[in-house]
C-alpha cells in the first residue's frame, strides 16, 4: 500500500515538472537562471543587494529578472523532489518481495539523465535538439511510472475479451504515432514555430512553394550565442508548423478510431472508459490547438495544451497495457 501511495504522489509531481517545464519554456523563462544548478551562484534567485553586486560580476551582462528566474528555480526544486522520489520508490522495490526490480532502476537512469538534459538545456542555451529530448524524458517518466504503479496493482480485463485483445497491435501502433506527434510538436515549440501559420485550415500564402524539410528537422543548427526565440528562418518555421499540424491530422484519426472502438465494441467497463476518456481528451487537445493558432498563443491554453498531450501518452500507456497483459 505505501508504495501504492508512493507511485501516485511522484506521479503527481511528475506531471507538475510537465506542467512547469511548460510553463517556463513558454514564459521564455528558461534562461531566467543562466547556470545550474543554482541560481547565479545562489541556490535561490538573488534579491538582496549584495546578491545582485555578486550575480553581476560573476555574470557580466546578465541582468537578474526574478520573475522568470524564479520559475526556473522552482522548477528545478520540483524536478530535485521528484528524483528524491523515485530513489525512494526504488528502496522500496529492492526491498519488497514480490516487485518489479528493473522498471524503477530504469525510472532512476532516467531521472538522471534528465537531470543532466536540463543541465544542458541551460548551459547549451536552449538548443532545440536538447530542449525536445528533455521535453520528451518528462513524458517518458510519467509513462514508466505509470507502467510500475499498474504492475502493483491486480488489473485484468474481465473474460479476456478477445476481440479487444485483437486491438492490442493497432493500440500499440497508435502510441507510437502519438509519440512521433509529441516529438514533431517539442521541436515546433523549442524552434518557436508554433505561431508560423496563423490561419486555418491551411498556412497563408504561398506555403507549399516555401516548404523546406531538409532544414526543417536537422538537429543540428550551427554555433549561436542563444537558441532563445529561434534562429531559423521563417520558411523554414513554416515547414515544422505545417509537418505538426498533419501529423496532428493524422494522429486525431488514428486515436479517435481506436476510442471509438473501444467504446463501442470492447464488453469491459475498463476498456469502454477509456475509450470514452481517449476521445474526450483529443477533442479537448484539437480544441486548444486550434485556440493557439486561432488565438495566438495564449500562455494558459499553450501549457493546457502540453498537459493534454501528457494525458493522451498515459491514457495509451493504460490502453496498451490492459489490451497486452496477459488475462
Amino acid at each position: 500500500m505505501l508504495l501504492k501511495n508512493v507511485l501516485r504522489l511522484t506521479l503527481v509531481f511528475t506531471l507538475m515538472v510537465i506542467f512547469m517545464g511548460a510553463y517556463t519554456r513558454l514564459s521564455d523563462a528558461g534562461l531566467g537562471c543562466p547556470d545550474w544548478p543554482g541560481c547565479y551562484g545562489h541556490v535561490k534567485v538573488p534579491t538582496a543587494d549584495h546578491e545582485l553586486a555578486r550575480a553581476e560580476s560573476t555574470f557580466p551582462g546578465m541582468t537578474v529578472e526574478p520573475a522568470k528566474a524564479w520559475l526556473e528555480m522552482i522548477h528545478r526544486y520540483i524536478a530535485a523532489s521528484l528524483g528524491l522520489l523515485v530513489i525512494g520508490i526504488l528502496v522500496m522495490c529492492l526491498r519488497g518481495d514480490d516487485t518489479p526490480r528493473r522498471l524503477p532502476l530504469l525510472i532512476l537512469l532516467l531521472i538522471l539523465f534528465q537531470g543532466a538534459l536540463g543541465a544542458w538545456t541551460v548551459t547549451m542555451k536552449l538548443m532545440p535538439v536538447v530542449v525536445m529530448s528533455h521535453l520528451l524524458g518528462g513524458f517518458t517518466l510519467a509513462s514508466l511510472l505509470l507502467l510500475l504503479y499498474l504492475r502493483t496493482r491486480p488489473l485484468r480485463i474481465p473474460g479476456g475479451d478477445s476481440r479487444m485483445r485483437q486491438l492490442a497491435p493497432f493500440a500499440l501502433m497508435c502510441l507510437a504515432i502519438l509519440v512521433l506527434q509529441i516529438l514533431l510538436g517539442g521541436w515546433t515549440s523549442s524552434n518557436y514555430a508554433a505561431l508560423a501559420c496563423t490561419s486555418l485550415p491551411i498556412c497563408e500564402g504561398d506555403w507549399t512553394g516555401n516548404l523546406q524539410l531538409a532544414d526543417a528537422f536537422s538537429p543540428f543548427q550551427g554555433e549561436h550565442p542563444s537558441f532563445e526565440y529561434g534562429v531559423l528562418d521563417y520558411h523554414t518555421r513554416m515547414t515544422i508548423h505545417v509537418v505538426h499540424r498533419f501529423g496532428a491530422m493524422v494522429t486525431a484519426l488514428f486515436l479517435g478510431v481506436l476510442g471509438w472502438r473501444l467504446w463501442r465494441q470492447s464488453r469491459a467497463y475498463l476498456l469502454r472508459q477509456a475509450g470514452v476518456v481517449l476521445m474526450l481528451l483529443l477533442l479537448a487537445q484539437v480544441a486548444l490547438g486550434v485556440s493557439n493558432v486561432v488565438l495566438h498563443l495564449p500562455l494558459a491554453i499553450a501549457v493546457a495544451h502540453n498537459m493534454g498531450a501528457a494525458l493522451l501518452l498515459l491514457t495509451l500507456v493504460f490502453i496498451n497495457y490492459a489490451l497486452w497483459r496477459k488475462a
